[in-house]
């Protein structure tokens, strides 16, 4: 009998767990089923589609229609009243999201491309019906990345957790897995010893002073094409120079998210058939280190497009077999090669070992000379050679302006004398050298201001990677030149490209578009500053609530915004913050700023660290 009532016992507390086990799954199945599409919505149409339970109001408030549609007119109500309660979050496996260099959208949507000409490599943006308008989750294990310089060397495993390229690249020191970091020897593909010690070559090879590469301020900004992990440029900062290192999300994906995770300046992009996003005579020097690209192909259009971005008596360094190696195959190429450069006006500067550097002519006096049907043709007189944003590449030689070609160079001062000095081309938006002194000196103020507000929230050390989203001539960057810190200056391709301007100033940047996605990482900023941005989205017809999305993309975890705009943008951006995990550190109105619009305020912003309950538990 005893047995009997403990067999009955048991029988009925295993009903009553599979009773509470069924509860459960099916608890788990409803809310995945609410949960699931909204966590990948695509477009603005998908806050619309999720109803009042993100927004505040009522449950039977009607955002949908016109309504919703007409978010853009800040201050107009509507929409704009309500608080955003949240945003849904993307699945976890878009962690490392590029909407606008995505494979599975290229693969999805079937595009037509020519893979032999890197065209899958280039930006192809989805239309905004099928955006991912969700929050980009950080991987299990996330950190807050170690800070500069301490970063250039190591990096957190568990912030881009791919340790392919430690195994692939293990003969070439390119990077070594360290326990819970990655660690970057300062290896390449060709500098196996050290960048340090190939940027030192180069420099002798070029007879510069004491073997540094900036030449005395006169060698400054440099193009880094397929620049792996961007140890190279890495190597540069110490000489003051500036590299943009280019690369793009190919087979060894993540090289320019370990890059930018470095705390170096480096861009997703390829040499395939567009322009790539830089005014002409941008770089002193171009560099391609057993970069596997074919520089015969279509009548040499990629080495011009490198003459294009050239500044007059700009240098090519190459390093690849074609400079040494005595088999067939790369004599053919380098006799093709050399009489291909030597057509386009260039010489041999200094060649060793497996190095060859070529420069580029001062003037046009070569280009006169050659014989009439000489191939590459000068380019047409109605080709504007700064016209870069989707504009494809010509095969044709881009012949200096008559300025250039009477000064016999850039006209540039040296580094850093050239970051502060008006530079040549400011003639060419009808800008003054006093426009440009006052516009320097107002920056001045306001990063001061910005940075008094930051306060206690920053140490010299908290911030390396920043972006000026609209970033005129620079001057937002100039104010930070005794800052540890670099600035991707963006201009947008729709005004004037003074990016020129900025090239000149001796910093970096690129053309952008805000109402599609920015070519990088998630994760990979950590200050942004968005200067009339909003204002300009609106007068664009592109949606807010998408580039807010796009910011909290690219932004790290514990980063910070610095919105710069009118009052209305900013009362719109308030309503957001709890959705995207922000908060308000600060502001200041247009009484301590009289250069501004009255009606213009400043909100700076803190990006909070969260996670998924998918990247908890990984995490544990």
């Amino acid at each position: 009998m005893t047995r009997g009532r403990a067999d009955g016992g048991h029988k009925k507390r295993l009903v009553t767990s599979l009773l509470i086990l069924v509860i459960c799954v099916c608890f788990l199945y409803v809310y995945s089923r609410n949960r699931g599409p909204s966590a990948l919505e695509y477009g603005s149409k998908s806050l619309r589609k999720l109803g009042s339970s993100y927004w505040g109001g009522d449950e039977g408030t009607d955002i949908g229609g016109k309504q919703y549609e007409s978010s853009n007119k800040f201050g107009e109500g509507g929409e704009n009243d309500a608080i955003l309660k949240s945003i849904p979050v993307c699945d976890d496996h878009h962690s490392e999201l590029i909407p606008c260099l995505d494979r599975h959208f290229i693969y999805k949507t079937k595009l037509k491309l020519d893979l032999s000409l890197m065209e899958h490599y280039e930006r192809h943006c989805p239309p905004p019906e099928r955006r991912y308008n969700c929050l980009i989750p950080p991987p299990a294990g996330y950190k807050v990345p170690i800070k500069w310089p301490k970063s250039r060397d190591e990096v957190w495993k568990a912030n881009i957790p791919h340790t392919h390229l430690a195994t692939e690249k293990s003969d070439q020191n390119w990077m070594v897995v360290k326990g819970e970091k990655i660690a970057f020897p300062g290896g390449g593909t060709h500098f196996h010893y050290g960048a340090d010690k190939y940027i030192a070559s180069i420099a002798n090879m070029l007879n510069f002073p004491n073997n540094n590469l900036n030449n005395g301020g006169r060698i400054r900004t440099v193009l880094d094409v397929g620049c792996g992990v961007a140890s190279f440029g890495a190597y540069l900062l110490s000489s003051d120079i500036i590299a943009m290192s280019l690369a793009p999300n190919d087979v060894h994906q993540n090289q320019i998210q370990f890059a930018l995770e470095r705390g170096i300046p480096a861009y997703l992009g390829v040499l395939g058939t567009k322009r790539l996003p830089y005014p002409s005579r941008s770089f002193e020097l171009a560099h391609c280190s057993r970069c596997r690209i074919d520089w015969l192909q279509r009548n040499g259009i990629l080495l011009l497009e490198l003459d294009r971005l050239l500044r007059p008596g700009g240098y090519f360094a190459y390093s690849s077999p074609e400079a040494y190696a005595q088999d067939e195959e790369d004599l053919r190429i380098w006799r093709e090669m050399s009489a291909l450069v030597e057509r386009m006006c260039w010489k041999i500067a200094a060649r060793r070992n497996q190095t060859v550097i070529w420069v580029k002519p001062l003037t046009n006096d070569c280009y006169m000379k050659r014989d009439s049907g000489t191939q590459p043709p000068l380019c047409r007189s109605d080709d504007d050679p700064d016209a870069v944003w989707g504009t494809p590449m010509e095969a044709c030689i881009t012949p200096y302006s008559d300025q250039n070609h009477q000064t016999r160079g850039s006209g540039l001062a040296p580094w850093p004398a050239r970051l502060t000095d008006p530079p040549p081309r400011l003639a060419d938006f009808g800008y003054t050298s006093d426009m440009f002194e006052r516009d320097t000196e107002v920056w001045q103020q306001r990063v001061d201001n910005y940075w008094n507000i930051l306060g206690a929230k920053i140490n010299p050390d908290t911030l390396r990677n920043l972006m000026d989203m609209k970033a005129s001539m620079g001057s937002f960057a100039a104010a930070l030149k005794d800052k540890n810190v670099w600035v991707m200056n963006v201009v947008a391709e729709d005004g004037p490209n003074t990016l020129k301007i900025i090239y000149d100033r001796g910093l970096i940047g690129t053309i952008h578009n805000w109402c599609e996605a920015f070519s990088t990482y998630p994760r990979t900023y950590d200050l942004l500053h968005a200067w009339t941005v909003f204002s300009d989205i609106e007068r664009n017809g592109c949606s807010a609530e998408d580039l807010l999305i796009e910011m909290d993309r690219i932004l790290r975890p514990t980063g910070f915004v610095i919105i710069h705009d009118k009052r209305a943008v900013v009362e719109f951006i308030k309503k957001h913050l709890t959705a995207l995990h922000w908060e308000a550190v600060g502001t200041a109105d247009s009484e301590e700023d009289p250069d501004q619009d009255e009606d213009n305020i400043v909100l700076i912003i803190q990006k909070k660290m969260w996670r998924t309950s998918h990247s908890l538990r990984e995490s544990l």
